[in-house]
């Protein structure tokens, strides 16, 4: 393996096609896509600051480093990438890769971040942005924090734990998602999901898990929830009260007691979802 240490490269493609190489304490200046097509690529204390740096590569360690605001758009199209203790400033990365390993990382700027990706593993990652991981499937993620609108539209087969999340219109589109053991604010959250799960979470949300087919909720906390399962179908056991429920399809729905409940006659036949309250 041919080493590269303590080295300012700039200019366009200035590692193109580089293979079996072992990167150390390197600044990418100016120059777009400097590694584009590696393969068995390892990056140790290296800085990117310009754009397309790891596009269609193979076989990618990148470890302790820097993507600057610049370096944008960074990683598309790529398979067997791990990312470990890095900082990311750049938006718009992570597109269409496969096989991602992130752990440890700091997203400033996630807009647009880890879209149509596949096969991708997430921990102990704090992410900033709107549009996190949109149409991506196969996705674990634990102790990962979240500030931004939008987030998981169109994922399928996800898991989600220990995680904090502050996200409107959040697993809008999705099939096939759990989450677990996790705290979630946001407005409109999961409209038009499929298999959605809660366990053991807390949730604040205006008008959320409408429009559902399939909504799971085991052990599940709704603090200032309003207006909640509207056209759903719902199997729900919440810990503590629901503030107001709105037309549910169909299922059970099993609370302390439910402030208010709506079931409009005319757009939903209430004989289909059973109630069940122990305080009303």
């Amino acid at each position: 393996m041919k080493e590269i240490k303590r080295q300012i490269l700039t200019g366009e493609r200035s590692l193109f096609m580089g293979s079996d190489l072992y990167i150390e304490d390197t600044i990418f200046g100016d120059g777009e896509s400097p590694l584009k097509e590696a393969r068995d690529i390892s990056l140790k204390n290296c800085s990117f600051k310009w754009k397309y740096p790891l596009w269609y590569c193979k076989n990618i360690k990148v470890d302790n480093s820097i993507l600057f605001e610049m370096a944008r758009a960074g990683i598309w199209y790529t398979e067997n990438i791990t990312m470990t203790n890095t900082v990311m400033q750049a938006p718009k990365n992570f597109r269409r890769a496969k096989n991602v390993v992130i752990e440890n990382v700091d997203f400033s700027n996630a807009a647009e971040t880890l879209w149509a990706c596949d096969n991708v593993k997430i921990k102990n990652v704090t992410a900033r942005g709107d549009y996190f991981a949109m149409n991506s499937s196969n996705l674990s993620l634990d102790n990962f924090t979240l500030v931004g609108n939008y987030a998981f539209d169109g994922v399928k087969n996800m898991t989600v734990e220990n995680s904090k999340m502050l996200t409107k219109d959040a697993f809008w589109n999705s099939e096939n998602v759990t989450v677990v053991n996790s705290t979630i604010s946001g407005e409109y959250l999961g409209w038009n999901s499929k298999n959605l799960t809660f366990v053991n979470c807390t949730i604040e949300s205006l008008q959320g898990l409408c429009y559902i087919d399939n909504l799971v909720m085991k052990n599940c906390k709704l603090i200032n929830t309003t207006l909640a399962f509207e056209y759903s179908t719902v199997d729900a056991e919440i810990d503590g009260k629901v503030d107001s429920v709105l037309n549910p399809s169909g299922g059970r729905i099993k609370a302390d007691k439910i402030d208010e409940l709506i079931l409009e006659k005319d757009k939903i036949d209430p004989s289909k979802t059973k109630i069940i309250c122990k305080n009303n």
